[in-house]
């Protein structure tokens, strides 16, 4: 398995009542198919998975793994503060095709983190990546890279992690991560703009400084609006202007007003897919 490229942090599309919109996710994994992104993270953080009951999970994955090409790799998003939760949600994923699953840090004590993720591991019939939001620390990230089954790591301040693979995790540090030797990235931007997060990732492969610094100024401004400041609500909005499906938000998230979406949609300008 090969931790290599742009991995999309995928939104969980919903209907007006709430619902899962089955169409709507069968729709982006489509479209996304006919890009050359790595594959999709799945029912995360920016799928709202927090909000997700444990069979909407199931039915994401599902309908995810049906959709996905043959090519993209599928990470399952996990969420859960319990060791044992955690673990039957990584299996189940595996049943629908997913190669790896995303864990999120708990607000955990350094000893109860390192417990956390090395009870999973053992646990579990895929390989997990660690999402590092909570700044584990380098020397828990050492000691977790020595399980064999724990594949690497979603670091969000893009510091290495032994010798497992580095996925950069926010945009704004994309190319100083790749120049420092990250494998790819997971990236809640690439919903809207997959080809400009794309275009960032070739020019580094080949070698393009030039270019590859015009891009990472090029999404700074639209990243920093739909990860930062509008969050979820605004990513969706950007992705309606896109051709994408985002549509609503799940209660407590409510849509972005008027003065926001005008705000995305001059971002997003010239990012049109």
């Amino acid at each position: 398995m090969k931790l290599q490229g742009i991995f999309i942090d995928t939104t969980t599309p919903f209907d007006h009542n709430g619902d899962l919109y089955r169409v709507k996710i069968e729709h982006n994994i489509g479209k996304w198919n006919r890009t050359s992104v790595g594959g999709y993270v799945v029912g995360g953080f920016s799928g709202e998975g927090p909000l997700l009951s444990a069979e909407e999970k199931i039915e994401l994955w599902k309908l995810a793994g049906a959709s996905a090409g043959p090519e993209k790799l599928l990470i399952a998003g996990v969420d859960s503060a319990g060791v044992r939760v955690a673990a039957v949600q990584v299996n189940r994923a595996a049943e629908h095709g997913f190669v790896a699953a995303l864990v999120e840090t708990p607000h955990y004590n350094a000893e109860m983190q390192k417990l956390y993720f090395r009870s999973i591991a053992d646990r579990a019939s895929i390989p997990i990546l660690i999402s590092n939001r909570a700044d584990l620390g380098a020397e828990t990230l050492q000691a977790l890279s020595s399980h064999p089954n724990i594949c690497g790591i979603v670091d969000h301040s893009a510091e290495r992690f032994g010798d497992g693979a580095v996925l950069c995790g926010v945009e704004s540090a994309l190319w100083i991560a790749l120049q420092g030797g990250a494998s790819g990235a997971v990236l809640p931007f690439a919903n809207a703009a997959p080809y400009a997060a794309i275009a960032l990732w070739e020019a580094y492969r080949t070698r393009e400084e030039e270019a590859g610094l015009d891009w990472q100024a090029r999404i700074a401004r639209p990243a920093e609006l739909v990860n930062k400041r509008y969050g979820v609500p605004g990513l969706k909005h950007a992705m309606d202007l896109n051709g994408y499906y985002g549509g609503p938000p799940r209660l407590p998230f409510t849509a972005p007003g008027p003065e926001a979406r005008r705000e995305i949609e001059e971002a997003f300008a010239d990012l049109k897919s």
